[in-house]
């Protein structure tokens, strides 16, 4: 992710996040104040949002990386670096796409299905349709929702894939000058 912007977002000034958070395992609501309170989450999980994020369970691991699930238990794993030195916004969107991974694992969803590529994935679509959506509300433009998708492990044409798939609205020109 490669969006650097000192622009505020309005992400609800009820949210916190422990940026300095050490490593080791952690219940989600330690690290991730007030999720429950978000229109956003309580659409993942729905009226037992409370409850289920507060058994979640949230391991930071001492090493550069981002965020993902857990395939044996649908835990979440997140940098300790991306926390402290990711752009608050970015940590805020990607913990959104993890949640939605949550529910879909307990929903038995095969995360990792190697029958699709990473952004044909319908679970990694849902979490980054998702994401998107959260993206707008808070204030980002598309073109920053562009730049947010933009992922080391895929290739620019999945990039702009994923971009159409999540109904962004971006032009020839903007796509053409994008830096890959």
């Amino acid at each position: 992710m490669t969006v650097q912007t000192s622009k505020k977002y309005k992400i609800a000034p009820e949210i916190k996040i422990f940026r300095n958070t050490r490593s080791g395992t952690y219940s989600f609501k330690d690290i991730f104040v007030g999720f429950e309170k978000l229109e956003v989450v309580r659409g993942i999980f729905g009226e037992k949002t409370s409850q289920f994020l507060s058994k979640l369970k949230v391991e930071v691991f001492p090493r550069e990386g981002y965020m993902g699930v857990s395939d044996e238990d649908g835990h979440i794993f997140a940098s300790q670096y991306y926390i402290s030195q990711g752009e608050l916004w970015s940590v805020y969107l990607d913990t959104i796409h993890e949640l939605v991974h949550v529910r879909q694992f307990k929903e038995g969803k095969n995360l990792f299905d190697p029958a699709f590529s990473y952004v044909d994935r319908p679970t990694e679509i849902e979490a980054y349709q998702t994401g998107a959506r959260e993206a707008r509300r808070i204030g980002l433009t598309d073109e920053e929702i562009f730049e947010y998708l933009e992922v080391p492990w895929i290739t620019k044409a999945e990039h702009i894939r994923l971009a159409k798939k999540c109904d962004l609205l971006i032009d020839d020109l903007s796509l053409k000058n994008n830096k890959r």
